[in-house]
């Protein structure tokens, strides 16, 4: 079993290192909230108080963080990390950040001899806590190969997208049609109830039709059609609004970078700006669906 350093145990980081305590793995893990650090220690980790601590004789560095500035923040500039992992550590960053982040990240390691990859994830906290979370990993072959049992013991789909970055480019698309088919089952939904369906009945009939789509089938964004969803517990938990807006953002970016059209995603952010100004930054992104119930009010 590997000797791991975890950094960032919130609603995301924090199940996947209680896997890969389950699965046996040493994993000391840092988090700038005592409260978050002391839920992942209660399961069998050991707490530490400074990220330099979590990286001591680590062969694997595990980072899971909110933005692209405070994954270089800790890393490259002021905390400096890379400085305190030994060369024959592999650091895998599982934030969701831009492509420029995780390349630059790369460049810094590889510049002392440390080898990385960017390996965002798929599959919310639903599926980080039952362990079954996609990977989407950008990097060398070699190290590919060497993160795969890390990986496979907290998700149970691992793809190699390409080399640095290329992870997060392929989840910042991912992410991008993943709100554009949430906002276009809302707002499907909607139209049915007001001209007098039932979302349940209206949900099982697309199911069964060509409008059939991830968020209907596993996430129903109408509150009672599915029990399990964020929807039904006044869309608590999941991911959030805030979430979705910067991952957004950052296919807005990449799609101003190579000169993509993109009108759909442009159009899901501008919706999203809005329902987050709305008030709902917090909730989970299906509360798209209220939005639609707002302009029928």
């Amino acid at each position: 079993m590997a000797t791991i350093g975890f950094i960032g145990v919130g609603n995301m980081g924090g199940p996947m290192a209680i896997n890969l305590v389950k699965a046996g793995h040493q994993v000391k893990v840092f988090d700038l909230s005592p409260e978050l650090k002391a839920k992942v220690v209660a399961e069998g980790a050991e707490g530490v108080d400074s990220p330099q601590e979590a990286v001591v004789n680590a062969e694997f560095v595990i980072s899971m963080l909110p933005s692209g500035p405070i994954v270089e923040s800790l890393y490259i500039h002021k905390d400096k990390l890379l400085d305190a992992i030994s060369d024959t550590s592999l650091v895998i960053d599982c934030s969701t950040i831009a492509p420029e982040n995780a390349i630059n990240l790369y460049k810094a390691a590889d510049a002392k001899g440390i080898a990385t990859l960017d390996a965002p994830v798929s599959g919310g906290v639903g599926g980080a806590t039952a362990g079954t979370l996609t990977f989407i990993v950008g990097g060398d072959d070699d190290a590919f190969e060497r993160a795969q049992p890390i990986l496979a013991a907290m998700g149970k789909n691992v793809f190699h997208a390409g080399g640095h970055g290329a992870g997060q480019t392929a989840k910042i698309c991912n992410n991008m049609l993943l709100a554009i088919h949430m906002v276009g089952t809302a707002e499907a939904l909607q139209l049915g109830v007001d001209n007098g369906l039932d979302p349940k009945v209206l949900s099982d009939i697309m199911l069964q039709s060509s409008g059939r789509n991830w968020s209907l089938e596993l996430y129903n964004p109408y509150p009672g059609v599915m029990e399990t969803a964020p929807a039904s517990k006044d869309y608590e938990g999941g991911f959030q609004v805030n979430l979705m807006n910067k991952d957004l953002g950052l296919a807005m970016e990449a799609a101003l970078k190579s000169q993509s059209a993109t009108p759909m995603g442009t159009l899901a952010k501008s919706l999203y700006v809005q329902h987050g100004r709305n008030g709902w930054g917090m909730k989970d992104f299906s509360s798209i669906q209220r939005w639609f119930e707002k302009l029928d009010s």
